[in-house]
């Protein structure tokens, strides 16, 4: 073997290496955990900063990982084209194809690309500073390509840019998913991620409490009522009405009524409790929980009044009810138990009408629709399109719901019951018309 058939050999050896490396580059860089990249950055990391920053223009990153990989990967099989043709003649042409494949799926795809997947973030924080002006210098072309392209998919109606910002979301919905599946207490850690995630879709009308539930103070009353009824409720703000429930002139709150009647030494019925009350603060029944989070921190507030469009009073939000949206029901010792969700011998639940859609979606792993209700009596009622007689039945979305108690037009207690098969059409099925 003399001299240039040497020097060839080295040559396709040293390009299959470079193959390898960018093969497993583009794995590695494209694999590599983000968040532990933003983590190690934050800590003073360089190499982590240099693969956020190769992140930030991805498609300008594979785009020269791929050039490079290519060229190099032609320029091996053209050189052991030529070297198999100087020993075998034309029948070279083919022995160099199967050698070349053979060499290039083991060496230079496989091999570096299972390595890298195995060590995403080592390899890639070994691999960026290499990376980085390589891209740098086939930045030129990797331009060009990317407008070739971007031309070529308009032309067939497809998306250069796309919904990036839902793909990523759905990313990390598929990533606290898959951490929920683990055990139970990542299941409940799960369940929290995704209330955070959900804020933005739930609006605060949903999660309010409605104002038939609502304790309120009427300023007609003497002072020493009030004071009365305030002490009675196990609730720390109260509002504070002038006529009519809706006429809203203010919220008391326990502890400034308190002082006040300390500061009177007792004399309670000479206290104006008006002067008392702090301004009532009005939000729309449509805002969504993380507006309203995000405007309860500004204002430093803990407790809002709902309108709907007409302005007329539907509820009341508080912080702790967003809260709840992510962490669950939270009670203290001066929470009103309510009925809310109990189980039956039968394996069936009797459930408060007033308990949320999502409430039970999450505590039974139930995929009820909460699009038009936000309660389970607001459901029945939905889909029934008319108010049920106590002891009908209906089938909604595999479950079978009996009305067992009505209040006037409302529906306060149902029994819920899990079926085997859901019914063929999407309308409420009548199941069971008997009383219970």
């Amino acid at each position: 073997m003399n001299d240039p058939v040497i020097l060839i050999v080295i040559g396709i050896i040293i390009l299959l290496a470079i193959s390898g490396f960018f093969s497993g580059s583009e794995t590695a860089l494209t694999g590599a955990s983000r968040p532990r990249m933003n983590q190690l950055e934050t800590e003073g990391n360089r190499r982590a900063r240099t693969v956020n920053l190769l992140h930030k223009s991805q498609e300008r990153l594979i785009g020269g990982i791929l050039i490079g990989n290519n060229i190099v990967n032609i320029l091996a099989s053209a050189l052991a084209t030529s070297l198999m043709i100087t020993w075998f003649g034309d029948a070279g042409v083919a022995y160099a194809t199967i050698a070349m494949t053979i060499l290039v799926v083991i060496f230079s795809e496989v091999m570096p690309k299972t390595y890298a997947i195995r060590n995403a973030d080592d390899m890639a924080l070994k691999v960026a500073p290499v990376i980085r002006p390589v891209i740098a210098i086939l930045s030129p072309a990797t331009r060009t390509i990317e407008v070739i392209v971007g031309v070529l998919l308009r032309l067939i109606g497809g998306s250069s840019g796309g919904e990036a910002e839902q793909v990523r979301e759905q990313e990390l919905r598929g990533a606290i998913r898959l951490h929920a599946d683990t055990d139970k207490t990542a299941a409940h850690e799960g369940l929290m991620l995704g209330g955070v995630l959900d804020l933005d879709e739930v609006e605060v009308g949903e999660i309010m409490t409605h104002r038939t539930d609502l304790v309120m103070a009427d300023a007609a009353l003497s002072a020493g009522e009030i004071v009365t009824q305030i002490l009675d409720c196990p609730y720390t703000r109260v509002p504070l009405y002038a006529d009519d429930p809706d006429n809203i002139v203010g919220i008391l709150h326990a502890k400034a009524l308190l002082r006040e009647v300390q500061n009177h030494d007792g004399h309670i019925d000479e206290m104006d409790i008006r002067s008392v009350a702090s301004e009532p603060w009005f939000v729309p029944e449509s805002t969504d929980c993380l507006h309203q989070m995000h405007a309860f921190r500004d204002r430093r507030e803990h407790f809002a009044l709902v309108v709907d469009e007409y302005g007329a009073l539907q509820g009341v939000v508080t912080l702790e009810d967003i809260i709840e949206e992510i962490v669950g029901e939270i009670d203290d010792e001066h929470d009103i138990p309510v009925p809310g969700m109990r189980r039956q011998t039968d394996g069936s639940y009797i459930v408060d009408g007033r308990v949320t859609i999502r409430d039970l979606n999450r505590e039974f792993g139930w995929t009820l629709p909460d699009d038009e209700a936000s309660t389970i009596a607001g459901l029945v009622l939905h889909e029934a399109r008319f108010i049920p007689e106590e002891g009908q039945s209906f089938a909604i979305d595999g479950l079978k719901i009996d009305v067992l108690r009505r209040n006037g037009n409302q529906l306060r207690s149902l029994r819920v019951t899990e079926r085997d098969t859901k019914p063929d059409s999407g309308e409420p099925q009548p199941a069971d018309t008997s009383k219970t």
